[in-house]
């Protein structure tokens, strides 16, 4: 099959369609199929203008010799399997991968800033920035004097961090949520719809008493050997 997603019944259909001398027989029996496609895959009815889109499929289906007035253009076999044109992707050398190609950017802005306050602020930024990369690649917090060594050595010690700002902690402590159960049998007291053991009575608190003793069988063999 050409479109295996619309079954072998719908082949068919679509193979006695090309045979279909009459124009406008040929015409009616195809809004038909294209009926029947999108009820078979109402997923396509999400997509803008998916009767374009059953069209297409259906023109696929008759290897391109479907031959009727359809409201939209027939496709070709060149324009339904062209292939995209590949992606160019940047050549560009990162000399710090785990810092990411946004530093590079934030040390140009921060070293092209003549204003002395606003530079040291963009400093103190990209310290910060810096922490929180290397905390994620890394999995362990860091230290301030390290920002600021790594930072001087990326700006040639034009961009000077001040240490002892904002703190970047690391916690890999595991939460875990404890779920209640309350469907747990209660073994020491009855209540609710538990069932109670420790009662050879009635019922204690609405609950199930099952009438079972476990300490007869017991006390009765110790009773035997007494006499």
């Amino acid at each position: 099959m050409l479109m295996p997603e619309y079954g072998r019944n719908v082949q068919r259909m679509v193979e006695y369609l090309v045979t279909v001398e009459d124009p406008a027989r040929r015409l009616k029996n195809a809004e038909a199929i294209i009926e029947l496609m999108g009820t078979l895959n109402p997923h396509l009815k999400q997509i803008e203008d998916y009767k374009h889109k059953l069209w297409d499929h259906l023109y696929q289906m008759t290897d391109f010799k479907l031959e009727v007035e359809s409201p939209y253009p027939p496709p070709t076999p060149e324009t339904v399997f062209k292939k995209p044109e590949p992606l160019s992707y940047p050549q560009k050398d990162i000399p710090n991968r785990h810092l990411g190609q946004n530093l590079e950017s934030l040390l140009q802005k921060a070293l092209a800033e003549t204003d002395p306050e606003k530079r040291q602020a963009f400093t103190q930024l990209i310290g910060y920035y810096m922490k929180l990369a290397y905390t994620n690649w890394h999995k362990e917090p860091v230290h301030d004097d390290m920002i600021k060594t790594e930072l001087g050595v990326l700006s040639n010690g034009r961009l000077q961090y001040e240490t002892g700002g904002y703190r970047v902690h690391f916690d890999n402590r595991q939460n875990f949520k404890q779920r209640s159960n309350n469907n747990n049998r209660n073994f020491k007291g009855g209540g609710g719809g538990n069932r109670n053991f420790g009662n050879s009575g009635g019922s204690s608190g609405g609950g199930y008493n099952s009438g079972f003793n476990k300490n007869r069988k017991f006390n009765k063999n110790k009773n035997n050997k007494n006499q």
